[in-house]
C-alpha cells in the first residue's frame, strides 16, 4: 500500500509518466422489442426482455496528473490481451518516454510473464524494460485511480443496453474524447501518513 501511495506523491515527469491501469467487463444486450423514444410528456419505454450478445472487456489506461485516459475494448481478458494493450501503451501512447510507471492490481495476467507468453523473448524483454510496475495490495484495489475512471465510465456511458462491440467502441470513444477535452484530473489526497493513522489495524503489531 505504501509503495503505491508514495508513487502518487511523485511530481509529474514527462519522461516517466504515471499510468493507472484497470479493466472491467461489459455485457452486450440486444432489445427483443423496439424501444419507444421519449416524446413531450411521454418518457422513453424499454421492454424488460433482452437478448444476451456476449461480453467485452474494457482496459482503462488513466494518466491522473495530465487528465488523460484511453480505453481499449477487447473480446477477452487473457494474458495475450493484457500484453497487447501494454505494447500499445509503450509503442503508441508513450513511445518517447524513458520509463512508464504503472499502478495496477495483482490479477494473474498483469505480469511481465505475459509478455513472454505473447511475444518473442527479445520483444518481451524490451517491453518489460519499458515499464515500472507498482501493484496494489490484496483487497486494496481502491488504491488504483483507474477504478475511479471506470466508475465514471459505468455511470455516464455504460448504464444502459449496448447491443454490439461496434456500438460499444463508438460510445466509449465519444465519452473518452469529451472527458479528455475537459482535462478531468484526480487530486489524490490520501497519503502514507494518513494510512498509518486511519488504517493502522492493517499493520502488524510489534511487541516491544
Amino acid at each position: 500500500m505504501e509503495d503505491v501511495l508514495e508513487v502518487y506523491e511523485r511530481p509529474y515527469d514527462e519522461k516517466r509518466p504515471l499510468i493507472c491501469m484497470d479493466e472491467m467487463p461489459k455485457q452486450l444486450l440486444v432489445d427483443t422489442r423496439e424501444p419507444t423514444l421519449c416524446q413531450p410528456g411521454v418518457p422513453a419505454r424499454q421492454d424488460y426482455e433482452y437478448k444476451r450478445n456476449g461480453v467485452e472487456d474494457l482496459f482503462m489506461l488513466f494518466e491522473p496528473l495530465q487528465g488523460k485516459r484511453y480505453v481499449e475494448v477487447k473480446d477477452q481478458r487473457r494474458r495475450i490481451e493484457w500484453a497487447d494493450v501494454m505494447k500499445l501503451v509503450a509503442d503508441e501512447l508513450y513511445p518517447d518516454t524513458e520509463k512508464i510507471v504503472v499502478v495496477l492490481d495483482n490479477l494473474n495476467t498483469h505480469s511481465p510473464a505475459s509478455f513472454y507468453e505473447t511475444f518473442e523473448p527479445e520483444e518481451a524483454r524490451r517491453l518489460t524494460e519499458r515499464f515500472e510496475f507498482h501493484f496494489t495490495p490484496r483487497h486494496g484495489s481502491w488504491l488504483n485511480m483507474a477504478e475511479i475512471e471506470l466508475s465514471v465510465l459505468a455511470r455516464q456511458c455504460l448504464d444502459r443496453r449496448i447491443p454490439d462491440k461496434e456500438t460499444l467502441i463508438q460510445e466509449v470513444s465519444a465519452w473518452q474524447s469529451q472527458r479528455n477535452d475537459e482535462v478531468v484530473k484526480v487530486r489524490w489526497q490520501f497519503t502514507t501518513a494518513d494510512a498509518r493513522i486511519k488504517l493502522k489495524y492493517l499493520y502488524p503489531k510489534i511487541e516491544m
